[in-house]
């Protein structure tokens, strides 16, 4: 067996997940198939959206997977590009909405709610103590989520996919109402939100082509 933790050899090591758990790998692989099928969206954006999530999960055995069949599906390496800089933007922005959570730690007064909307009033305190840091921040998620190579409204449809990947409920709810905004259906993001929910159950299903080398050494 290979030494490489993640050599893309690894992936075959899978097969034998058939005599190990057959009924949970059928009900996984007709699960994805379900997801990835054609619907309101195509094939393709559902790839697209795939690879955005993998860079969430940073699992490479899907980096690889999924990045092969958005080509396939007709991706570009530019439109995938765009989508990718959609998550770092997403994981930069949970981070920067979480920073209110600090705000009311150190306010006595501050409600018990951790998760209130409310919350997001206080994003100003990080402009007023990381001007700058927080000035690119903001130039950078702009420019992550207006219209290239991608449309805004896909942009914002990613961008709620990977908010549900990261489980920030501030980005879940700015980037819902940003997709809504900008046109998105409530069909589009629920398929979406299925992509991620097959990605993120993939990642876990790849990487037990580690536990059962390692558990076989």
């Amino acid at each position: 067996m290979s030494a490489n933790l993640y050599s893309k050899e690894n992936v075959k090591i899978l097969a034998q997940l058939k005599e190990l758990a057959p009924e949970q790998l059928k009900e996984f692989n007709e699960f994805n198939t379900a997801v990835f099928k054609e619907g309101t969206l195509t094939k393709k954006e559902k790839e697209i959206i795939a690879v955005a999530i993998t860079h969430v999960t940073q699992c490479p055995y899907c980096i690889d997977a999924h990045t092969k069949s958005a080509k396939k599906a007709g991706a570009t390496l530019e439109e995938l590009a765009e989508a990718v800089f959609v998550t770092t933007a997403v994981e930069a922005g949970g981070t920067v909405t979480h920073s209110t959570h600090v705000h009311n730690a150190k306010n006595k007064e501050a409600s018990d709610v951790l998760y209130a909307r409310s919350n997001l009033k206080n994003l100003g305190q990080l402009g007023k103590f990381a001007a700058e840091g927080f000035k690119g921040y903001q130039a950078f998620s702009t420019s992550s989520t207006k219209s290239g190579k991608l449309s805004a409204k896909f942009k914002e449809i990613i961008a709620v996919a990977v908010a549900n990947a990261t489980q920030c409920p501030y980005c879940i709810d700015v980037h819902t109402k940003n997709a809504e905004r900008q046109g998105a259906t409530s069909e589009e993001l629920a398929e979406a939100i299925m992509v991620t929910s097959a990605v993120r159950a993939g990642a876990s299903y790849a990487h037990m082509a580690n536990m059962i080398q390692s558990y076989q050494e």
